[in-house]
């Protein structure tokens, strides 16, 4: 049963009217960048404006000082459907992953679809999640429970195109610590042990294992120790990876790769190698007649989406761990013309905090607050959502 379009309407104009509000909470928040568990400022401005439309904010939940949640009830119990926030940004480049916008439509959806709930029946809930940008904060909400008796979740993210279901790379970092012994460089090489030599061929030998790599696979990385000086033989040196897979299976078995690499780096060069691994993300399960309800209102107020487009990589987001345990969608709506810039770069960071970006953030905001709405109104709906969900 499709959305009572008097319902929609409604909608589109609680969007409309909050405007000048959610511009101001998408500049606040773009001009004043907070790294992971550190986005105080956000959550707060984020928190004020639900308050001062009579929501009552529970903050610090899950243990993080910076998630929260908000509840809207409907006139009658059903369904529940969580609208997902993000706000944190990246070192030296700030939100050049538009969070700011994802936090705006989020927000906006949440306020648009509480002025209806009394017609509704059910629950919906806008979710601070902190740290996506390798904190995890959705992870400890979903082991917090925050995630139990949600029937489906829904965020968008920022890019260069339009996208109902595009994938997420499962993930892990690496951190791979090498200590060898130290000599003079120039007096005495041969009594050293080179840990930075270990750390060097840790990459060689990964990139010498590319060829084995299944499509979708990228292992990337950066050294985070060097050495101690210049006259001498490095002592200690280490470095971290990222390895991302299509898939968990794939992760861990490119993952044993990885870590031979190094053993072998380390064996050669006559180190030791300590080897830390962080939790990263799992990959992303779209649930597709949840995206296709999204993208059917989107292209009702004027936004025609692919499904998917095969042209473009992908990334890793810890949403897609919420799609192992909920039905959800992370589309992504564009903030830029195709190709001219991408996540992670300072030309989206200044495309987060254009007018355009915003005009998206609206779009964005009301195509959820519809497919919410939706997912409420239709018994019928809900069951198929969970039916797919359950059978991948």
């Amino acid at each position: 049963m499709p959305l009572d379009p008097s319902i929609a309407r409604r909608i589109d104009d609680a969007v409309t009217a909050r405007v000048e509000a959610l511009s101001l909470l998408s500049r606040r928040i773009h001009e004043n960048p907070e790294l992971r568990f550190e986005e105080h400022k956000a959550a707060a401005w984020i928190s004020e404006a639900c308050e001062k439309e009579g929501h009552t904010v529970e903050r610090e939940i899950a243990g993080m000082s910076t998630a929260f949640r908000v509840k809207a009830e409907g006139g009658k119990k059903g369904a529940r459907v969580a609208i997902l926030a993000e706000y944190d940004a990246l070192p030296e480049i700030g939100h050049a992953c538009g969070h700011n916008l994802i936090a705006t439509a989020a927000t906006g959806a949440f306020l648009a679809i509480a002025g209806v709930m009394k017609d509704l029946p059910g629950e919906v809930l806008l979710l601070g999640t902190p740290a996506e940008e390798g904190g995890g904060g959705k992870i400890r909400m979903i082991d917090a429970g925050t995630f139990t008796d949600i029937d489906a979740a829904m965020m968008f993210h920022p890019f260069d195109r339009d996208i109902l279901a595009h994938p997420a790379l499962a993930s892990n970092w690496y951190n791979f610590h090498f200590r060898g012994t130290p000599a003079h460089a120039a007096a005495a090489p041969h009594d050293g042990h080179s840990a930075l030599t270990a750390c060097m061929d840790t990459f060689r030998l990964v990139d010498g294992q590319r060829v084995h790599f299944r499509d979708g696979v990228r292992v990337h990385g950066f050294v985070t120790n060097g050495g101690q000086a210049v006259n001498i033989i490095p002592e200690h040196a280490a470095c971290e990876i990222s390895v991302r897979a299509r898939d968990t299976a794939e992760l861990a078995r490119v993952a044993a790769i990885v870590e031979r690499c190094a053993r072998g780096a380390a064996m050669a060069s006559g180190v030791t190698v300590d080897i830390t691994v962080r939790q990263g993300y799992r990959d992303m399960r779209n649930n597709m007649m949840l995206a296709r309800r999204f993208g059917a209102h989107l292209a009702e107020i004027g936004r025609t989406a692919r499904e998917t487009d095969g042209r473009v990589g992908a990334g890793s987001t810890d949403m897609g761990d919420v799609s192992h345990v909920v039905p959800s969608i992370h589309p992504y709506l564009a903030v830029v013309d195709e190709n001219v810039a991408l996540c992670h770069q300072h030309a989206f960071a200044d495309a987060a905090g254009s007018e355009r970006g915003l005009d998206t953030a609206l779009d964005a905001a009301k195509a959820m607050a519809r497919t919410a709405a939706e997912v409420l109104s239709d018994a019928s709906l809900l069951e198929a959502i969970k039916a797919e969900w359950a059978a991948s």
